[in-house]
C-alpha cells in the first residue's frame, strides 16, 4: 500500500520503512511475547525497550515517577523541536494465562498454567506503537520535518497502574497530542476509533489487616496465666480477609442504584502469614478493583468498602489500612484526532490474514470441536468500522446517560493532550451458531504465532506513523485537535471543566506489594502463585 495516491511523500517513506523491516519487527514481537512478565515485574521487557530506543537515537529516562519498569524516551528532530507527540508501549502479561503458541490448550514449556501470559496481547500493542514511532522518525529525518517524539514505557496496565502515576507526576503536561492503540476488544469496533463513548474509570484499593496484639484478645484480669493452647485465640487476619470478602459480596447490590454497567472484582495476594497452629494469623490483604462509568459511583462503592473494612477489623481484633493502587479518570473524546487517524486507516486499508494464519485457526477449531470452515476468522476482521457506526452500536447497548464503559488507563493522556484511541482487529475465530463461545486460550495462542498476530500490530504501525506525520506536516489538523481539547476542558489543563489527576502529585506506585512474579530459589525459578 506504499504507493497509495492519498499518502504523502513522508507517509510513503514511513510505510516503506515498515515493509522493509517487517521481519525484524516480527522477531522483536516474539521476543517480548516470550518474556511474559506480569504487572510491576516487567524487568526484562522494560530493559529491552530502553536498550532499543537508545540504540535508535532516543534519550531515555528510566524508572520514571518512581516506577522501576517505566520509562520516557524522547527524540527531537534535527529540523527543530516542533510539536511534542506521544505514544507508549505496554508489556505486562496476566497471571493464570500461560499459553504456548500451539492450537491446543497447554502452558508454555517450563511453566504451569498459573504463570503469566499475554492476553490482549500487550506484546503486540507495544510493538505496533514502537514500529509506528520509529517509522515516523525515519520519515521525519528523510524529509527534514520538525517535531519531537515522546515514547513512554507504561507498566502494569492490567492494574491501570502507571499512567495515573505518570499523570500525577506531571509527565504528560507538555504534550501536544497523543496516540493510544489497542487490539480490538469489541465485536462492534474492529478497525476504527472511539468517537463519543470512551473508557470508564478504574479504581483499585488494597485493604491490609494485621493482628498486631493477639494477646489482648479476651485478656484475663484475675492473675491466672492460661496455657497458650488452652486460651481463646484472636480471630486474626485470615478471618478478616474472609469476612471482608464474604460481606462485601453480600452487599454488592446495596452499593449502587441499579443503573448502568459496572463491575467489582477482588484478589487476595496474602492471607495469614502463619502456619496452621494455634497462632493468630497476623497479616492479610484483599484488593478490590472497580470499573464504573461515573466518578461518583466509584466514590460510593469505596465508601462502603472502607466501612466494611473498619467493622471487620474490629470484629477480628485487627487493625486495617486502605491504600490506593490506582484511580483513573473517565475518557475524554477528541473528534479531530479521531478523524485524522481514521482517515489514515482508510488510506492504508484493514489488516489481511494469509493461509498460514487460517491453517492455524482451522487446527484450533478442530481442537475445540468445530467443523472446518473455509474462512475460520470472524468476518469483521478485514473491514473498516467508521466511527459513527461503532458509536451507534455502543449507544444501542447503553443507557442514554452512560458515555463510558469498560476501562483502560489510557484515559489519563486524554486530560493532558488531544488523544485518539485506535483499535485494530486481532485474530478472532468465527464460531458457528450453537457452537458456544470460543475459549480464551485460542486468542492467547494466536498472539504468539507471527502469521496470526503480525497483521494486527503491523497495520497499527502504519496508521500510527501516518497519523504522526499528518500532525507534524499539517498544522491545521493539530490546531483543530488542540482547539477541541481546550473547548472540552474549559480552557485546557486547569480549565473550568478539566479534571485533575485523582492521585496526589507525590503518589508512590504500589510496587512493593506481593504481586505475582517469578523468583529465583535454590530449587530454580518458581512462580509465586501456584
Amino acid at each position: 500500500m506504499t504507493d497509495h495516491p492519498d499518502l504523502s511523500a513522508p507517509q510513503r517513506v514511513a510505510l516503506e520503512y515498515l515493509a522493509d523491516r517487517h521481519g525484524a519487527f516480527s522477531r522483536d514481537h516474539v521476543a517480548i511475547w516470550d518474556m511474559h512478565e506480569p504487572s510491576w515485574r516487567e524487568y526484562r521487557s522494560a530493559r529491552w525497550y530502553v536498550d532499543r530506543l537508545r540504540a535508535e537515537g532516543f534519550e531515555v529516562e528510566e524508572g520514571t515517577a518512581g516506577m522501576p519498569t517505566a520509562f520516557r524516551a524522547t527524540w527531537v528532530s534535527p529540523a527543530g523541536a516542533g510539536p511534542r507527540l506521544a505514544g507508549y508501549a505496554e508489556y505486562d502479561a496476566v497471571p493464570g494465562q500461560s499459553q504456548a503458541p500451539e492450537p491446543r490448550r497447554m502452558p508454555r514449556p517450563g511453566t504451569s498454567r498459573h504463570a503469566a501470559g499475554h492476553t490482549d496481547p500487550h506484546s503486540a500493542l507495544g510493538m505496533g506503537q514502537l514500529a509506528g514511532f520509529l517509522a515516523a522518525r525515519h520519515a521525519m529525518e528523510a524529509h527534514a520535518l520538525p517535531g519531537t517524539l515522546v515514547f513512554f514505557g507504561e507498566p502494569a496496565e492490567k492494574f491501570c497502574g502507571s499512567k495515573p502515576v505518570h499523570a500525577a507526576h506531571g509527565f504528560y503536561d507538555d504534550l501536544d497530542a497523543a496516540i493510544s492503540f489497542h487490539p480490538h476488544s469489541f465485536e462492534t469496533l474492529t478497525n476504527g476509533v472511539f468517537w463519543d463513548t470512551t473508557s470508564a474509570a478504574y479504581w483499585s484499593r488494597l485493604y491490609t489487616f494485621e493482628c498486631r496484639n493477639p494477646e489482648t484478645w479476651q485478656a484475663r484480669g484475675d492473675g491466672v496465666v492460661p496455657h497458650p493452647h488452652a486460651s481463646a485465640r484472636a480471630p486474626g487476619a485470615i478471618d478478616a480477609v474472609c469476612m471482608m470478602y464474604a460481606n462485601s459480596k453480600m452487599m454488592k447490590e446495596s452499593m449502587l442504584p441499579h443503573r448502568g454497567s459496572w463491575s467489582l472484582n477482588e484478589f487476595i495476594p496474602v492471607a495469614g502469614q502463619a502456619c496452621a497452629d494455634n497462632i493468630a494469623p497476623g497479616y492479610g490483604q484483599i484488593q478490590y478493583s472497580l470499573r464504573a462509568p461515573k466518578l461518583d459511583m466509584c466514590e460510593a462503592v469505596f465508601e462502603v468498602l472502607d466501612r466494611n473494612a473498619e467493622h471487620v477489623a474490629a470484629m477480628t481484633h485487627c487493625t486495617w489500612e486502605g491504600r490506593w493502587v490506582t484511580r483513573t479518570r473517565l475518557g475524554l473524546p477528541n473528534h479531530a484526532m479521531a478523524r485524522a487517524a481514521y482517515a489514515n486507516f482508510e488510506r492504508v486499508g484493514p489488516p489481511k490474514w494469509d493461509e498460514d494464519a487460517r491453517a492455524f485457526a482451522r487446527a484450533a477449531h478442530a481442537e475445540i470441536g468445530v467443523d472446518a470452515l473455509e474462512d475460520p476468522f470472524h468476518p469483521a476482521l478485514e473491514r473498516l468500522c467508521p466511527p459513527e457506526e461503532a458509536e451507534a452500536a455502543f449507544r444501542a447497548q447503553l443507557p442514554a446517560w452512560q458515555m463510558h464503559f469498560a476501562a483502560d488507563d489510557y484515559v489519563e493522556y486524554t486530560w493532558h493532550a488531544p488523544t485518539v484511541r485506535l483499535y485494530v482487529a486481532r485474530p478472532t475465530l468465527r464460531m458457528p451458531a450453537g457452537a458456544g463461545r470460543c475459549p480464551e486460550w485460542v486468542r492467547h495462542a494466536m498472539g504468539g504465532v507471527p502469521a496470526c498476530i503480525d497483521p494486527m500490530w503491523s497495520k497499527a504501525a502504519q496508521v500510527i506513523a501516518a497519523t504522526l506525520l499528518d500532525l507534524i506536516a499539517d498544522p491545521a489538523i493539530l490546531a483543530a485537535a488542540k482547539a477541541e481539547f481546550k473547548a472540552r476542558t474549559g480552557g485546557g489543563i486547569g480549565g473550568t471543566d478539566w479534571v485533575a489527576p485523582l492521585l496526589p502529585c507525590d503518589f508512590e506506585a504500589p510496587i512493593h506489594h506481593r504481586w505475582p512474579e517469578w523468583v529465583d530459589t535454590p530449587r530454580g525459578p518458581e512462580w509465586t502463585v501456584t
